[in-house]
């Protein structure tokens, strides 16, 4: 069985081009806007955890702020190592203004 949509942020918390960690479920989960669409994938980077929240968000890429591993932010595979393993992806809808996720 699906676990249940949780809300994280509303539209105005995360707008376009903005990224930024919630959780969920406590998870650490990584929220992106391009433009109008949400995208969440894990926070913590599959080389050496680093926090991808406070890296660079390039169209539909995320850059680890702490040796430039880049995902995909809609399929979490990784585009630019040193990371080898992707990142999980998380399922998003909008409900209003209210960003939800479903958790893993």
């Amino acid at each position: 069985m699906l676990a249940e949509f949780v809300k994280v942020a509303t539209t105005l918390e995360v707008p376009p081009g903005v990224m930024t960690m919630v959780q969920v479920v406590g998870q650490e989960v990584c929220l992106a806007n391009v433009d109008g669409k949400c995208y969440a994938i894990g926070n913590v980077c599959t080389h050496e955890e680093g926090p991808l929240d406070q890296g660079r968000l390039e169209e539909y890429e995320v850059e680890c702020p702490w040796h430039g591993s880049r995902f995909d932010i809609r399929t979490g595979q990784v585009t630019m190592g040193p990371a080898s393993r992707p990142e999980p992806v998380y399922e998003v809808k909008l409900e209003g203004t209210n960003i939800l996720v479903r958790p893993k």
